[in-house]
């Protein structure tokens, strides 16, 4: 196969080398293809982040490097959401499409990593979630993405171009979980065990107003498949985290876009220029306040996950919307793209908290489910356990 010649009519990818960065033979993930977000510094591969303005190295990335020598092989570089600072997939090359559909956007930022599995051309793909930028465009392209708890040994940002420190992630999005299992075993060197979900206490997190009636749907369907295994299905409430998320991400994406942001045209789209020049001008005492409010949303996020086992909720408001929709009707009314995505995503980037976003019956609309922090292998055997059992949409299977 020559890789260059792969179609991408979506323009998920950002670079395809001539040949891939081969896997060592025999290792655990020998005979798996992935794709890389262009977050990742990767020797001899150029980095762009999906930006035309100038971007700090970060270096090597120790993922990469470390998923190569396991034996997986690396097929090239795709598309996000500019410098990673949406939900979308737009960016300064033109924006990536959806897999199925040339009308809708794709999710983001780990736009063409979804885009990459969810047309089959690699196994799994790397991909980084600030607020969302896995489990979204997973959500919205029919796979699976999982986000760790925030700085898990086996997920190293290291040689990853941060977007926040305080809440970048990276994790993996593939079409199954057996796929995801299987890299995260062959990365922690620990065997998955599937859960058993009968008895397990299920906080169902599902605010009325927040979505759509077809996600609305869907997840009510999938919590009924829930309590059909077993499990007991209780109500959980949590707030809206905007005020603390948006502060932190955006005064730490402008510090590491600190120097393009010296030019009085750097290069960014015009709406990425002024999220960057916004966070620029917040203050210490401003970020300081959001970074107390986030202390007390990890105290209510650990309350709730000591009444719960898990979380399920919503990781989308709608079905996939148009290139260029800024709004999005709900049953609270109509409401900011942007606004109605990130607060159902960004309480588990922001709090570091392990999800695993997977397809509903419903077409593109993903669930959460949410687990406590560090019991990552728990939150994938329940995941895996459900494989085969709840019902799913495979476009283009």
């Amino acid at each position: 196969m020559t890789f260059p010649d792969l179609p991408d009519s979506q323009r998920a990818w950002a670079y395809r080398p001539a040949s891939p960065l081969s896997g060592q033979p025999g290792g655990p993930l020998a005979g798996l293809t992935f794709s890389v977000k262009d977050l990742y510094g990767v020797a001899g591969w150029p980095l762009t982040a999906s930006t035309r303005a100038p971007v700090p190295d970060p270096g090597e990335s120790v993922l990469v490097r470390r998923l190569i020598e396991l034996g997986a092989s690396a097929v090239g570089k795709t598309h996000l959401h500019e410098i990673a600072l949406g939900i979308t997939g737009m960016n300064g090359f033109g924006g990536t499409t959806h897999p199925f559909d040339p009308e809708w956007v794709p999710g983001g930022s780990s736009s063409g990593a979804a885009v990459s599995v969810a047309l089959g051309q690699v196994d799994f793909a790397l991909g980084t979630d600030t607020g969302g930028s896995i489990r979204v465009p997973a959500a919205w392209c029919g796979v699976a993405g999982y986000k760790p708890t925030k700085d898990h040994p086996a997920w190293s940002t290291e040689g990853v171009l941060p977007l926040s420190w305080t809440c970048d992630h990276a994790g993996p999005l593939a079409r199954d979980v057996r796929t995801l299992v299987r890299v995260h075993e062959a990365l922690t060197g620990r065997e998955v065990v599937r859960q058993e979900w009968v008895g397990l206490r299920v906080g169902l997190w599902l605010p009325d107003g927040w979505v759509d009636d077809t996600v609305l749907g869907a997840v009510q369907g999938f919590a009924a498949q829930l309590e059909g295994l077993g499990a007991r299905l209780e109500d959980a409430d949590f707030p809206e985290v905007l005020d603390a998320y948006s502060p932190i991400v955006l005064s730490e994406a402008a510090q590491v876009h600190a120097q393009a942001l010296e030019q009085d045209d750097p290069g960014f789209t015009p709406f990425t220029l002024g999220l960057l020049r916004q966070g620029r001008k917040l203050t210490q005492a401003e970020v300081g306040a959001a970074h107390q409010r986030r202390a007390a949303y990890r105290a209510k996020l650990d309350a709730l996950l000591t009444r719960h086992d898990v979380l399920l909720a919503p990781a989308v408001p709608t079905p996939p919307p148009l290139i260029g929709q800024e709004d999005v009707d709900l049953r609270e009314g109509r409401t900011p793209l942007r606004r109605a995505v990130l607060r159902l995503t960004a309480p588990f980037s922001l709090l570091g908290a392990p999800t695993v976003a997977l397809p509903s019956s419903s077409p593109f609309v993903g669930v959460q489910l949410v687990g406590r922090h560090g019991e990552d292998d728990r939150l994938l055997g329940l995941a895996l356990s459900l494989e085969g059992q709840t019902a799913r949409h495979d476009e283009g299977a």
